[in-house]
């Protein structure tokens, strides 16, 4: 067997990346958490960590070259996904999302910040905004900073002192929006089962949510800013902005030359979490496998080493988990 024949066993059945021993292979696997969430390329099959990376695949300076003919034909460069025939792109239903749609108890919340402390690069709210599931406001509001403000940021936010001079406080607005989260759930059975509680949807929450001065349980956040298959390619620790996402994603721009209205953003976040909700994932596990499984369930562990060198790379690759919850499974 040659050098190329040992490199194709131990070749990733996920990304394709090949390695000179098995063991290597192994610890690869260990590490990447390939799972069925992982964007894919339609043509290939190669799983990429987010969509910026499948774009990249698609439409980046060394494309793979039948992939890039493909998506070039019959691309979608929204969703990017690959159509059976050119003329499908004409009655793709891509940007058509329907806000009706249920989400089952799904809220999303936007905050426009003014400047606060000496130079005004404090960041304070001073306007919030929540929409339920069909895009519809059920609370919005001024807030009047608890400390002085020193820059209205009026370019982009459209805020003047007499907009803040009678508003809510933070308190008050705080207790509003926990109000319709948790929608007669106690605080702290929120904490340890969802019950009536909603799902929250945002970009950037926990810097809204902490600017209310509101503690909400992680497990009920889908933050636009954090989930991986919406990160930057260059770095999977690295957020998009939402005006990015909206225009890469949903095909229509935000947060363009104006003032902004944190509707806007509450709308453009409850989108993108519908599009990645609904995307679709080949599955080789029951649903309870796909979230992150506890430290007890490590799917590689050390003791196993000589069992897992056996194993072909697609045996390894349906033992992969995610580190991450998809969203598909709310």
């Amino acid at each position: 067997m040659d050098a190329s024949d040992a490199h194709r066993r131990n070749r990733c059945a996920a990304c394709f990346r090949e390695f000179n021993k098995k063991e290597h292979l192994v610890e690869h696997m260990r590490t990447s958490q390939h799972s069925p969430h992982d964007p894919r390329c339609a043509v290939c099959g190669k799983h990429c960590r987010s969509l910026d990376a499948l774009r990249d695949h698609l439409t980046g300076a060394l494309p793979k070259p039948e992939c890039a003919t493909a998506f070039a034909e019959r691309g979608c460069l929204i969703c990017l996904d690959i159509l059976p025939t050119a003329a499908a792109l004409g009655s793709h239903s891509c940007l058509r999302i329907n806000p009706k749609a249920p989400l089952g108890g799904v809220l999303a919340l936007g905050c426009k910040m003014v400047g606060a402390g000496s130079d005004g690069s404090l960041d304070v709210c001073a306007r919030v905004c929540v929409v339920d599931e069909q895009e519809r406001v059920l609370f919005e509001s001024f807030v009047k900073p608890q400390i002085p403000v020193t820059h209205y940021r009026y370019e982009t936010t459209g805020i003047r002192p007499e907009h803040l001079r009678d508003a809510m406080t933070p308190k008050q607005a705080a207790q509003r929006v926990q109000e319709l989260l948790l929608n007669g759930e106690e605080a702290w059975k929120a904490r340890s089962s969802r019950g009536r509680a909603r799902i929250l949807v945002g970009h950037g929450l926990d810097h809204d949510l902490e600017a209310l001065g509101i503690d909400y349980p992680a497990y009920m956040k889908r933050d636009t800013a954090r989930y991986p298959p919406l990160m930057k390619t260059s770095n999977s620790r690295l957020s998009n902005s939402l005006k990015y996402l909206t225009l890469a994603y949903l095909g229509y721009h935000i947060q363009a030359a104006g003032h902004q209205h944190p509707y806007d953003d509450c709308v453009a976040a409850l989108r993108l979490y519908r599009r990645m909700r609904a995307r679709p994932h080949p599955s080789w596990h029951d649903a309870t496998h796909h979230a992150p499984p506890p430290a007890a369930a490590e799917p590689f562990p050390a003791w196993r080493q000589r069992e897992l060198e056996r194993m072909s790379p697609q045996e390894l690759l349906h033992l992969s988990t995610p580190d991450y919850y998809c969203w598909c499974l709310d």
